[in-house]
Order: structure tokens, then C-alpha cells, then sequence
């Protein structure tokens, strides 16, 4: 199971023993009356309120704290009621009732025709004192107290929402006194003082944590999204409009976490329809509505991301299924996801960031689609990561289950679930070093699987994005998420429909957190939201031309300002990680990559300075030094962790014997890495290409090794180079690498290293290097014929001392292209010829 549930209240764990304890029998027998305990409520500061019916069947009120764990008997009603909605405020000293007088066979027998059937009353319980009348209607009214900012002193005032079935909510405003005994009376003894929040509305959902009221007023033949935000102050005004084109039923009014009445919800939601909005601390906003479908074992259900400006609907085939089982979707917030749930059928988490390729959510079916003890659809969220099971009478802390989710990673075999998994994993849980191993094994088990997408971009850039991205707002619109740009692909039984929509407009002014953010959501949206995440376009092509500028360019004070940008990242991720690395890598300079992390640190630095300028300079240095130095320190982790899984040590530089499996495994690792990386456009720790080298060389036949180097898979480096001229001898199959390996060196870097192997056939080849150099340098017209790179046999003798002449020459003149070579020169060159030709004459040169 994917989903796992933790109870944090049960009415038969945490209540049922209280009421033993108090001798109430009554409210054991659940077999007679299933509604003789249940909740009625559940208040911000985690106060869980109920009922049950005593012993001589009259009606008592609890309340159950989450923090302490202690139950409090508040008030009871010497008869027989059924408690339709019940409220207490912040302080504990005022409660507010709504409850039906009698039942409808009450009602046809005439006896209470002039009696109103709805009563809500206003009782001071601090201590239980006076009593007052706030509506006494043939309609059925639901209560709710406003709760101030946590920390606040207890207040003298209070307010209270008030939610007619006639389709409009008001506020009363609560004046209370202390008056002698610690006891809290009401102020005024005439009317409340009352406002009119809403009217005409047919929907309505209570966000208690961030005391918003949402609600839906039909407007021609659209739905119109309102929201009404209330203030410490006891303020409020409306701050959110958004048109949905919803077809809701204006004949019944629906309310969703305005208490919880299970039997007239239940009578309720099967005339109107299942909706529920859905806020994230990202700033995300999400309605999830249930649609009818006329197809028999079909469901279908729409998701309004109205912070990213459209909407999906699915419609989803369930291949099982018995008429009684079907029942409408129930929804759940669990932050970063939205989770649509089908008991027995299927279980769909949508990623709420990332809602605009459908890869990047969850559709379980079978077995890890099952939500235990969750299997019946009168569910509620009344707030971020919890579920109320109504029926039940337990409240339950959601969370996806690390353990299940990286099995479920293991065991897919299509892309989709496992590119969804894989975000999951990394958004959900943040960063914690035993899951991302655990990531890392999966990856190096599964590169050649997966068809769709690199799972070493993949992983790479999400988890740079939930690292960086949570430190400074609006990041998270700047950076990249994934390395794809679409994905076109099915997921079977599941046809999605995207719908573009208006976006909403907000109304507020100097707003912070929520509102906030989904303002600059929105925004973004409106400038193209795609266009504003970093690529590395402009880096490749930038990076291409300055790797291949001449070396007497290489001075510029553009450049020197790219390598100092380098310095501070590979500085930084010093301090980061002073343990004796187990991998051999940062331990040698390497131009291009060092090139590379300079190059990204300027321009990813331009890329957010033209959008967070409000962020200041200093910030967005550090930003931008943490991204590239995460970048190289994940690459690190990905080879420490494969290092330790193949039991590999430093012999890897060692040529003179062959790699072993471990060793051949780690080459594959890091070719896929290298593909990765070339893929991004993405720097790679100083050290990477020695280190691929060095196990190229000691696992690859020469012919692959060959072909590897000429196609830059494997690339030549100073440092591996030279150790393997100066470590292998000179036997016949060394040689004929060294010669390989030496003939495809870069003209610099040939001048550097070849000196270190003293061969006959390399002096061969400097000798020839050194007189092509001189006369190209020279542009001498004497000499017609190109001087070929191997001297077959000649056919007749060359005039040695001729040439020696002309050279010494050109040397007198100045022109010397070996200079950090002090021991070639014309004597060189004489001596090596010389010994090249009695070679080839069979005789000994002495």
C-alpha cells in the first residue's frame, strides 16, 4: 500500500473507554443506533467535537484534544436530539449548537406543527450558564467559530459563521465579560450584532487552518468560484473570483468541512455534486469535482489547476466492477499531490507543481491502489495530509510511504510509473541521503530499461530543484525539473482531456504567504511560464566556442573571470565534504570542465538576476554556487555509492592487468553518466574523464578502446596519459597502445606527455612534429612536398645534413615551436633520423 494511514483519533480507541469509565452504556451499543456516537466536528486547534446518547437517551456534547489526549464533557440536552452541527470557540467558554427538534413522524402527527424543526443556540459553558436563541427556522443552519492566529492571548470578543440551508452565511459578533469565580458571560443581553457575508450561493467549503470560506454562486450558465478571506482583526473581504465551468445543482445546498452531519450528508451528496477545493504551501489552487458519465463502469472527475490556467479531466475504465461497489471518487490534499481515490478500483496522485505531463502523477491500481481501513467513500480532508472517515468516526494522518514507494519504484516496468515514482520520491520526501542511495541503486540497475527518459537527468535535475528551490520564492519557476520537454505516451485505462481556462483574479493588498504565492503563480503563467526555467542552449553553444579559442586567447579578463567562478564553486564544495574521498576525483585541474562551471555559474547568475532582482546580488551569488556545487556533489554521490556497491579501490590506475566485472560495471555506469551530462550540457567534477580513461583502458579490448577515444566517449587527459607512457613497458601489445593513444593526442597535449615515453618510435614522431612545426611556422616555399606523418621506407637516401643545415637556420631566426621542450631541437632531430635510418638498413647505430 502505497498510502499508509496513521490514526491520530478513533472514536472507539479514544472515546469509547471515557464513556465506559463514566458508566454510559448506551453509547457503546453502536449494533442498535449507529449514529448514538459520531463526530459532529473537528476545530482548528485540533479539538475534536461530539456526541452520544446517554442512558436515559438524552443528548450529551465532548470534546477531544489531539494535543493532550484528555476528553471534556461540555454540555448535554436533557432529551433525545440529533445534533446537526456544533462549534465551540478558541477560549472554551461559548458554544454554539444547531440541532433538529423532532423527526418528520413527529412532525405528521400534528402535535409540534407551530414548533420550528431546526433550533441553534448560543450556551455559555465557562461555566455552564445562560442560554440564547440565535435561529429557531424550518431550515437546517450549520455553526462555525472563527479562531484568531495561533499564539494570540484569549479574547473578549468572538465571531461566529452561520450557515443557512436557505443559501446565505452570516457573522455574529460575540462580546463576553469575566465577571466573578472566573466566570465568562455574554456582554449584550439584546440582538448579536450581525453581518451578511454571502448570499445566493449553492456551494460552500471551510478552510479551517487558513480561515477561508469558499463557496459557488451560479452565474448564467457557469459556476463563479468566490473566496472570502477572515482576519485576526475580525475583517473580512473577498479575495478570489474564478469562473468554472461546472454545472452545479442550485436546488440543495452542498457544505464541506462545516461540520460533519454523516446522515443528511449523505442525503445530500447524492443529489449534488462531490467538490472540493484544495490549497498547497507552494501556492497552489485545486478543485476536484466528481462528473456523472453516462458509459456504465466508467468515472470520470476534473482537477481545475487554476494556478496553472487549465484543466484535465479523466475518465478512467474500471475493469472490475459490481453496480453496488460503485461509488463517487473521494478526494484528499496531500500537498504536493492531490489524491483521487476509488475504493477497490484505483488510487490517482496528480502532481500539483507539475500537472502538465501526466507522467509526473501516480495511477494505482490492484493492490498498491488499496488505502487500508479507507474502504467507503464518506471521507473528508478537512486539512493538508489528513482524512476523516464519517462513517468510522476516525481522523487519520495521510502520508505516502517511503518503503512501498521505493518498492513500487523497483518493480514497474512502464516508464511512466516509473519517471512519477521517481518524482514522488524526491519531491515528497525532500532530501534524506538513505532514500537517494537507495535511488541511486535503483538507477544503476535500470539505465538500459528505462526508453522514455534518463533516469540520471531526471534525477539529477529534480533533486537540484527540491534542494535550491524552497530557499528563496519564485525559484522553483526559474530552474528546470526535468529534462523533457513532452512525453507522449498512454496510461492504460485512462483517457485525459486538458481544457485551457480563464485565470482567476485575485484582490488583495500587501497579503502574505498563501496569496502571495498563488499571485506569483499566476503571473507566471501569464509570461509563458515554460520560457522562464533556465536552458542550457545558450551555454552549449558558448562553451563550444571558447573550448576552441586558440591558447594565446585563453588570457582574456572574460576568462580569467569563468575560471575564478570555477575556483568558488570547487572552494565551496570543499567545505562541504572534508572526509578523504573515496572515489579519486577533484583531485586534478581540468580545463573544459572547470570551463563548463564557470561558463553555468555566469550565465545561470544573468538568468536570475533579470527575474529576482529583488532578491539582491550577494543571494543570488550564493544561489547560483550551491546549485553548481549540488550539481557536481550529486555526481560524486552517484559514483561514491556505485564505488562502494562494486568494491572498488584506487588499483583502477594500475594497467598492467585487466579490470574485473565490478571494474566494467562502473565503466557503463560512468559512460551513461558522461551521456547524461553531454545530454544537459552539464559540468562534470574535475577528474571524471581520468577516471573513465584509466577503467576504460583496463576493461576494453583496444579496438573498442580505439573507437570509444575517436567517437568522445572516452577522452585523453594529461594525467592518464602520462602514467600509463611512464607505467607500461614496452612490449609489443603496450606498444601498439601507446602508439594508438599517441597518435590521437591533441597537439598541445601530445607536446606535453609524449616526452615521458622514451621509445624510438616516439622520438620518431616528435622528430617529424618538430621539422612540420618549424617549416609551417617559417612558410618556407622550398619545401614542396608535405612532410607526411609516417615515413615509409624511403627509396633513396635523404640529404640529412642538408636539412640538419636549414633547420639550424630557421632556428637561428627565432622561430622555435617546442619550447617547453628544451632537449628537442635540431641535434634532436639529426640524431633521431639517424637512428630511424639504420633502423630500417638493419644496422647498429652506436
Amino acid at each position: 500500500m502505497l498510502v499508509r494511514l496513521a490514526p491520530e483519533f478513533e472514536l472507539r480507541r479514544d472515546v469509547v473507554p471515557w464513556l465506559a469509565e463514566r458508566g454510559c452504556a448506551a453509547a457503546l451499543d453502536t449494533s442498535e443506533n449507529s449514529s448514538a456516537l459520531y463526530i459532529v466536528n473537528v476545530e482548528r486547534n485540533g479539538k475534536i467535537i461530539y456526541t452520544w446518547k446517554g442512558n436515559q437517551r438524552n443528548t450529551h456534547i465532548g470534546l477531544y484534544d489531539l494535543q493532550t489526549k484528555q476528553n471534556e464533557h461540555l454540555y448535554v440536552f436533557e432529551k433525545d436530539l440529533h445534533i446537526i452541527s456544533c462549534s465551540v470557540n478558541n477560549e472554551r467558554t461559548l458554544l454554539a449548537v444547531s440541532f433538529c427538534q423532532y423527526t418528520e413522524e413527529e412532525r405528521a402527527s400534528q402535535v409540534l406543527q407551530s414548533v420550528s424543526k431546526y433550533l441553534t443556540l448560543l450556551i455559555e459553558v465557562h461555566p455552564i450558564n445562560n442560554v440564547r436563541v440565535l435561529k429557531a427556522v424550518d431550515s437546517s443552519v450549520r455553526v462555525q467559530f472563527l479562531y484568531p492566529v495561533e499564539g494570540r492571548n484569549s479574547s473578549t470578543e468572538s465571531c461566529l459563521l452561520l450557515v443557512s440551508e436557505d443559501k446565505y452565511i452570516e457573522q455574529f459578533d460575540i462580546r463576553v465579560v469575566a465577571e466573578e469565580e472566573h466566570k465568562v458571560v455574554i456582554q449584550k443581553s439584546g440582538q448579536l450584532p450581525r453581518a451578511k457575508v454571502v448570499d445566493d450561493l449553492v456551494w460552500a467549503q471551510w478552510d479551517m487552518m487558513e480561515q477561508r470560506l469558499f463557496y459557488i454562486v451560479p452565474k448564467e450558465s457557469k459556476s463563479t468560484l468566490r473566496c472570502v478571506q477572515f482576519y485576526p482583526d475580525e475583517n473580512f473581504n473577498s479575495i478570489l473570483e474564478s469562473h468554472l465551468d461546472i454545472a452545479v445543482n442550485d436546488t440543495q445546498l452542498k457544505l464541506v468541512n462545516f461540520g460533519y452531519d454523516y446522515c443528511q450528508d449523505q442525503d445530500v451528496a447524492s443529489k449534488s455534486l462531490n467538490l472540493q477545493v484544495f490549497t498547497s504551501k507552494a501556492g497552489g489552487l485545486c478543485v476536484c469535482c466528481s462528473l456523472a458519465s453516462d458509459i456504465p463502469h466508467e468515472i470520470m472527475y476534473s482537477i481545475y489547476f487554476l494556478h496553472k490556467g487549465y484543466n484535465k479531466t479523466f475518465t478512467v475504465s474500471l475493469e472490475r466492477t459490481e453496480s453496488h461497489q460503485l461509488k463517487e471518487v473521494a478526494f484528499m490534499n496531500l500537498d504536493y499531490y492531490v489524491a483521487a481515490y476509488l475504493p477497490g478500483q484505483f488510487l490517482h496522485l496528480l502532481n500539483i507543481q507539475h500537472p502538465d505531463l501526466l507522467c509526473y502523477s501516480l495511477f494505482l491500481t490492484g493492490e498498491d491502489a488499496r488505502i487500508d481501513t479507507l474502504q467507503n467513500c464518506s471521507i473528508r480532508s478537512p486539512w493538508v495530509s489528513t482524512a476523516l472517515d464519517c462513517e468510522a468516526g476516525s481522523l487519520y494522518d495521510v502520508s505516502i510511504s517511503d518503503s512501498a514507494l521505493l518498492q513500487f519504484l523497483q518493480k514497474s516496468k512502464r516508464d511512466y510509473e516509473r519517471l512519477a515514482a521517481l518524482h514522488c520520491a524526491l519531491l515528497y520526501f525532500q532530501h534524506t541521503e538513505d532514500l537517494e542511495m537507495q535511488i541511486i541503486r535503483w538507477i544503476s540497475e535500470n539505465m538500459s530499461t528505462c526508453h522514455s527518459f534518463d533516469p540520471i537527468q531526471e534525477f539529477i535535475i529534480a533533486s537540484l530543484y527540491c534542494r535550491m528551490c524552497p530557499e528563496t520564492q519564485n525559484l522553483d519557476k526559474l530552474l528546470p525539473y526535468t529534462s523533457l520537454h513532452d512525453w507522449i505516451g498512454v496510461v492504460p485505462g485512462v483517457i485525459c482531456a486538458t481544457d485551457i481556462i480563464s485565470l482567476p483574479v485575485l484582490e488583495f493588498q500587501n497579503s502574505k504567504g498563501f496569496w502571495e504565492k498563488l499571485s506569483s503563480n499566476l503571473e507566471s503563467v501569464k509570461y509563458a511560464e515554460p520560457h522562464l526555467h533556465y536552458q542550457s542552449n545558450v551555454l552549449r553553444r558558448e562553451w563550444r566556442n571558447l573550448s576552441e579559442e586558440r591558447e594565446e586567447r585563453r588570457t582574456t579578463v572574460y576568462l580569467r573571470n569563468i575560471f575564478e567562478n570555477a575556483k568558488k564553486v570547487l572552494s565551496h564544495l570543499d567545505t562541504w565534504d572534508s572526509e578523504a574521498r573515496l572515489v579519486p576525483l577533484f583531485e586534478e585541474e581540468d580545463y573544459q570542465q572547470q570551463l563548463l562551471m564557470g561558463l553555468m555559474v555566469a550565465q545561470l547568475k544573468d538568468h536570475l538576476m533579470r527575474h529576482l532582482q529583488y532578491v539582491g546580488k550577494k543571494k543570488i551569488d550564493q544561489i547560483v554556487l550551491d546549485y553548481v556545487a549540488n550539481l557536481l556533489n550529486l555526481v560524486h554521490r552517484i559514483m561514491k555509492e556505485v564505488w562502494r556497491r562494486y568494491q572498488l579501490h584506487s588499483c583502477v590506475f594500475c594497467f598492467d592487468e585487466k579490470g574485473s566485472a565490478g571494474e566494467f560495471a562502473v565503466f557503463h555506469i560512468m559512460s551513461r553518466i558522461l551521456e547524461a551530462a553531454n545530454g544537459m550540457c552539464m559540468p562534470l567534477p574535475p577528474g571524471f574523464h581520468t577516471l573513465h580513461l584509466g577503467l576504460g583502458v583496463r576493461c576494453l579490448p583496444l579496438h573498442t578502446l580505439l573507437h570509444y577515444i575517436d567517437n568522445g566517449v572516452l577522452q585523453l587527459t594529461e594525467t592518464c596519459v602520462r602514467k600509463l607512457l611512464k607505467d607500461l613497458d614496452d612490449t609489443e601489445q603496450n606498444e601498439k597502445l601507446k602508439f594508438s593513444i599517441v597518435m590521437r593526442l591533441p597537439e598541445a597535449l601530445g607536446q606535453k606527455v609524449r616526452q615521458y615515453w622514451n621509445h624510438p618510435i616516439n622520438a620518431n614522431l616528435i622528430a617529424q612534429k618538430y621539422v612540420k612545426l618549424l617549416l609551417e611556422k617559417l612558410g618556407n616555399r622550398q619545401c614542396s612536398r608535405p612532410i607526411p606523418e609516417r615515413l615509409s621506407v624511403p627509396v633513396e637516401f635523404l640529404p640529412l645534413n642538408y636539412l640538419a643545415n636549414m633547420l639550424t637556420e630557421i632556428e637561428n631566426q627565432g622561430v622555435h615551436p617546442c619550447e617547453k621542450q628544451d632537449h628537442v631541437n635540431v641535434r634532436f632531430v639529426e640524431e633521431t633520423a639517424l637512428k630511424h635510418t639504420m633502423t630500417l638498413l638493419g644496422l647498429k647505430y652506436s
